[in-house]
């Protein structure tokens, strides 16, 4: 009877997902209460602030908002229009909330927790569901990747021409900044030889270093191609409901709206988890946190409570930057692509791996404390210079007239012009 149980260490594992599945949906639905927040704070009016406790009159400043939200789109009739491919139509909203899901598994949510002596449990225990992945920057990548599919699901199964066009903005829009996304982040995977998260947390911790300071163009870099990798104004092109009535969820309501909109919300999550992870330190703070790996429980929740506020800190700049700014054009936004974040990308790429090859002649030469001087100052001068080449080369503004391309008419009326020119001059100009 006793080797039918789990062991302790599959147990742990499921207390884990259930965390986690149980945090991020919470998260979710109360970080949406506070973009309404935000939104009115911008805007200069009252947001949510009325609905609390059910059956009564403690409003609780709005905070039961969630709830009722989520019940009434719950509710909601789920209708299947009859002209839609049913099987790829259901299948694009899961497709799309398990791959947002399954990323979570290789991001670290702080350090570890100190010894438990318990038999069947690693010491100490990461705050990870997957710990050991040697591959945890590729692992979120691919499955990061995946939701394209869903999208172009959702699109296509709708058998409606505003979902297929959404879809096709859509896909093309996540597959272009998926490349600066990557060249952004092999600065980091450089700089600290490893693909794992919590690795590369641990490496900022012992030097010191963030790399925002040591890679300021990969982390600039890295952050526009967020935006728009989670699909936030400016780059909220895969909506556009002023364009496309609703993008390539345009079939979609009840349930299956809500999980397409969860599966968004929780890619900014994400990006958000990258960035403080990637380039912010993680749970590292100077003087505060250490960066061995024995800590005590007050420095496990000081770990813990440090990445959160950053990760909170870095959502909120989401969240003030979509009321800021208006929508990027599409022509606007994949020429921001292809024609300044690649180039960018594939210069930070270059001098961080030259950097990185000659670091140790550097070190025996100079010292360790000028080749750390120069290892900054060098990414910090291409980062300037980089920045003022893409403002030189790009136009400074575009205007919204539209393109005029000729057609038949016009090259016809161009081509009798010219010949009534030649024939009588005189004629052409009275």
């Amino acid at each position: 009877m006793t080797g039918l149980l789990p062991s302790p260490e599959t147990l742990a594992a499921l207390l884990k997902i259930g965390l986690l599945i149980g945090g991020l949906m919470t998260a979710a639905a109360y970080l949406v209460l506070v973009e309404r927040w935000i939104a009115a704070w911008v805007q200069d009016r009252r947001g949510p602030n009325r609905v609390g406790i059910p059956l009564t009159k403690i409003r609780l400043f709005g905070l039961g908002q969630p709830l009722a939200d989520g019940l009434k789109i719950i509710f909601k009739e789920d209708f299947t229009p009859s002209h839609v491919d049913k099987a790829l139509y259901n299948a694009a909203p899961l497709v799309l909330l398990t791959a947002s899901l399954a990323i979570f598994a290789a991001i670290p949510f702080g350090s570890v927790l100190p010894p438990l002596n318990i038999p069947g449990l690693p010491d100490p225990v990461p705050f990870l569901v997957a710990p050991g992945l040697d591959v945890g920057v590729l692992w979120v990548f691919a499955l990061s990747s995946i939701a394209i599919y869903g999208v172009l699901l959702g699109g296509w199964a709708s058998n409606n021409k505003y979902g297929f066009l959404g879809g096709l903005r859509s896909s093309a829009q996540l597959i272009a900044y998926e490349i600066p996304l990557g060249l952004g982040l092999l600065g980091v995977v450089l700089s600290a030889g490893s693909l794992r998260l919590d690795i590369i947390m641990t490496r900022q911790a012992e030097t010191g270093l963030w790399y925002v300071f040591a890679q300021p163009l990969g982390f600039v870099v890295f952050l526009i191609a967020s935006f728009a990798e989670a699909a936030r104004l400016p780059f909220d092109l895969p909506e556009a409901e002023q364009e496309l009535v609703g993008g390539y969820h345009t079939e979609y309501a009840g349930i299956k709206l809500l999980l397409f909109l969860v599966s968004e919300f929780l890619h900014m999550v994400t990006a958000a988890f990258l960035i403080v992870i990637m380039f912010l330190g993680g749970w590292h703070f100077w003087g505060i946190t250490g960066s061995t790996q024995e800590v005590t429980w007050l420095g496990a929740f000081l770990r813990f409570g440090i990445l959160s506020a950053k990760i909170f800190a870095v959502i909120l700049f989401f969240m003030v930057v979509r009321w800021s700014w208006p929508r990027f054009r599409f022509d606007q936004l994949m020429n921001l692509a292809w024609k300044v974040m690649l180039p960018l990308g594939l210069l930070n790429l270059v001098v961080v791996a030259t950097i990185e090859e000659f670091r140790p002649a550097l070190e025996s030469t100079l010292g360790a404390g000028l080749a750390t001087s120069l290892t900054i100052g060098g990414p910090w001068l291409i980062f300037f210079g980089g920045w003022i080449c893409a403002g030189l080369l790009t136009p400074s503004a575009t205007d919204n007239k539209p393109i005029h391309t000729p057609n038949s008419f016009t090259e016809k009326q161009n081509l009798k012009n010219t010949s009534m020119k030649k024939k009588s001059p005189d004629l052409v100009e009275l």
